[in-house]
């Protein structure tokens, strides 16, 4: 470990540096911390929202959520950016930016109301201390309140159970909440005490209680997500009831309503049934959309509504997984996405679908809905053609003003791309540029305009704004323009170095081609190669095997710090999307689990990425000098035993059998199949140099996983190190931790592969 003084000027020096350092690794702990800070000081558009605009200039405003790592602070700095946009006479559109961002300080959550008049804050409660909900005005707070732990704990902002909706007319919030702890035993020196006590009192202290089992990796601590709505004149906080306590909610969103005695809430639910296997990144986890009556700040009495019609309803019992609910402008159909293909074969990640019901706002949901595909699952997809669905979100408002066509992020192959989803017809138009190798994220809607960030593994992220050409029944004429921003910007050693370098995006055909694999599983897989633009005659730049993790993921064609900051060292960079990645159609996703392939030269990974790591220089051990692994799966048989994704482990040794075979008990059998399935199988031939970079709080691959297989490589006389980050989980994404991760990793692979 080494320790960073960085001073005001932003240079970082070292005050002292790590104990039997040579020469060399000592020089490029210098250069590389000093470069690796001008990387990690580039900022990260997170989300966008579109304002209509106050001002006389009319138009709209578009307000970004943007983070930067802050290294003294280890925690990540976020502000916001606003800009006016102006349309000229010429039909070029201009951005004009405030002249400073805001800062965010403690707040966790921002979410404009639909008018864009409003702007919710909230402000997450630590060490039992009140949730601060704040709505801002253009010009000040107007209400603050202050919901104390004994109504609910922290606000969920994760990405997955967040939900946070605001009604029509913008008088009621309904959020996503941690349930209130529930009452522990208090002790004395004389035994139990009756009643509840102060936490403070010197006397007693507070018992455990009974373990309530979480959703795992990055849960770590967290109660039920439950629904909650705040009537944001009064005040006022209700739980929503009607739902069973066995269910989790997220996602919530208000049904539109004509009548006050119809307020309905539709929500994602997941039943956590007799266990609850870790959720992070795992579609595979049954659930469903329901929509639950809310009978709560309303004049009706509320006596007129039986206890049946409080029952929430499962709008979709006939799909197994469904999420990301959306309602059309004019409220006469829901759509949703789901994982279905997931959640029934065992994948913890597959190919989405999209689909739709019909609703009426002025009649209560209904459980036995038809559901209509309209976009379905792609098993294969002929060459060039569109894959198949694979969307990690769903805008908060998708619609283009026709009320329906929807717009939408999915990868395609190596690459992001926005797509145009015509959801009464199921016509899907890949509108950014066909011929851009670029990736492309769709930030948020201007009426029909398109906020869209485009960037590559050797171009930092730029803004882009796309308008129609024609009508929007046409959804290939698109123009994009290039828009000047100040919240993109990196500095001038980085863009220099970055744009000494160029990628390409190659497809590798299947050598193992088999009548008895599918066709999808024939298909050629791609692999992302970044390489320097001038090229050397007597020798070429060392190599790094870049493995995604997952396995069902994908490496795409989008700017990462950590790998431009690797290929501005001087690396060739070559980021494999294996069989089994997502964006190549169902059938070739369905074809990894139970294979790994050999590969050459250095290889870098997490995860399942990791796995393959580890795997690779075992059972290729002369083709690489160097490997670092970050948090690697290295012996199946120990983590079935630790994971919270026991079923994983049996899905990627099994394949379509884990369903069957699954038991929290392996048999003897089970764990010789793991093993023999494991890179701890083949520890004894490695010969490269090996860095192990582990988090000891990771629930996803615990750190034994690590140490096991690291303390196997010093057995036999293999080279190791190993990184422990003791507050880190799977992820090892803390602005320090990911720092010295990727100095780590360049300094290793500078010694071992020049």
């Amino acid at each position: 470990m080494f320790y960073l003084q960085m001073e005001n000027s932003g240079a970082s020096l070292f005050k002292e540096i790590p104990v039997g350092l040579d020469a060399f690794s000592e020089e490029e702990y210098f250069s590389q911390s000093t470069l690796l800070k001008e990387f990690t000081e580039i900022p990260t558009i997170e989300k966008a929202w579109t304002l209509k605009s106050n001002t006389v200039l009319g138009g709209s405003q578009i307000m970004f959520s943007i983070s930067q790592p802050n290294l003294l602070e280890n925690k990540k700095r976020r502000h916001v950016s606003y800009s006016h946009i102006a349309k000229e006479r010429d039909d070029s559109v201009q951005f004009h930016w405030a002249a400073f961002p805001i800062e965010m300080g403690t707040a966790s959550l921002m979410v404009p109301s639909p008018s864009g008049s409003k702007l919710l804050v909230v402000r997450t409660a630590e060490n039992d201390s009140p949730t601060r909900f704040e709505i801002w005005s253009s010009s000040q707070v107007e209400r603050e309140f202050h919901v104390p732990s004994s109504m609910h704990g922290s606000v969920y902002s994760d990405g997955w159970f967040e939900g946070i909706s605001w009604n029509s007319d913008e008088t009621f919030i309904a959020y996503v909440a941690e349930e209130p702890v529930s009452a522990k035993p208090t002790f004395t020196c004389l035994g139990g005490k009756k009643g509840n006590c102060p936490d403070k009192d010197c006397n007693s202290w507070k018992g455990q209680g009974d373990w309530e089992e979480g959703w795992g990796e990055a849960y770590a601590g967290k109660t039920l997500p439950k629904l909650f709505v705040i009537n944001i004149n009064s005040g006022e906080v209700h739980a929503v009831d009607g739902i069973e306590k066995s269910v989790s909610v997220g996602q919530v969103i208000w049904a539109p309503s004509v009548k006050d005695s119809l307020q309905y809430l539709v929500f994602v639910g997941w039943p956590s049934g007799t266990r609850k296997f870790g959720i992070k990144y795992c579609t595979n986890r049954p659930c469903s959309l329901y929509a639950v009556r809310v009978t709560s700040f309303r004049s009706e009495p509320e006596q007129s509504a039986t206890n049946a019609n409080l029952l929430a309803v499962v709008l979709t019992e006939s799909i197994s997984g469904a999420f990301f609910p959306r309602f059309s402008p004019d409220g006469k159909f829901l759509v949703f996405l789901s994982s279905k293909c997931a959640v029934d074969s065992g994948a913890h990640n597959a190919t989405d679908s999209l689909h739709r019901i019909d609703w009426s706002i002025d009649a209560e949901p209904c459980p036995h809905n038809k559901i209509v595909d309209v976009v379905p699952v792609v098993m294969c997809a002929e060459d060039g053609s569109f894959p198949g669905l694979y969307c990690s979100n769903i805008l908060s408002n998708p619609w283009l003003s026709d009320g329906r066509t929807m717009i939408l992020s999915s990868a395609w192959g190596s690459t992001l791309v926005v797509l145009a989803v015509d959801v009464l017809s199921g016509d899907v138009s890949r509108i950014s540029p066909s011929t851009s190798e670029f990736s492309w994220d769709v930030l948020t809607l201007d009426c029909d305009n398109i906020i869209a960030v485009c960037s590559s593994p050797v171009d930092v992220p730029e803004i882009k704004y796309g308008y129609l050409v024609g009508n929007a029944c046409d959804n290939t004429k698109w123009n994009w323009l290039d828009i000047s921003s100040p919240i993109t910007k990196c500095s001038e050693k980085v863009r220099s170095l970055l744009s000494s370098k160029e990628f390409c995006i190659m497809p590798i055909p299947v050598r193992d081609f088999c009548e008895n694999l599918t066709k999808g599983a024939n298909k050629p897989y791609e692999a992302i190669f970044a390489s320097s633009k001038s090229k050397k005659h007597d020798a070429c730049d060392p190599l790094i095997v870049v493995l995604h993790g997952g396995p069902h993921c994908v490496s795409l064609s989008s700017f990462s710090k950590s790998s431009a900051f690797l290929c501005s060292l001087g690396f060739s960079l070559l980021l494999v999307s294996y069989r089994g990645s997502l964006g190549f159609g169902e059938e070739a996703l369905q074809s990894l689990p139970g294979r790994a392939d050999p590969s050459k030269i250095a290889a870098v990974g997490i995860s399942h990425g990791g796995f393959l790591t580890t795997h690779l220089i075992g059972q290729a051990p002369d083709k690489f000098a160097a490997a670092a692994a970050r948090n690697p799966v290295c012996n199946l048989a120990l983590m079935v035993g630790t994971t919270d994704i026991p079923d994983w482990c049996y899905f990627e040794a099994f394949g379509s059998e884990a369903i069957s075979n699954f038991t929290a008990a392996p048999s003897a059998e089970h764990l010789a199949l793991f093993y023999d399935k494991s890179p701890i199988s083949h520890v004894s031939k490695v010969k490269a140099p090996t860095l192990m970079v582990l988090g000891a709080q990771d629930l996803r691959v615990p750190i034994t996983d690590g140490l096991q297989y690291a303390q196997a490589l010093k057995e036999n006389g293999a080279e190791v190190k190993v990184m422990m980050f003791p507050d880190d989980i799977h992820e090892l994404d803390r602005p320090r931790t990911d720092f010295e991760s990727f100095l780590n990793v360049g300094v290793w692979f500078k010694k071992y592969c020049s």
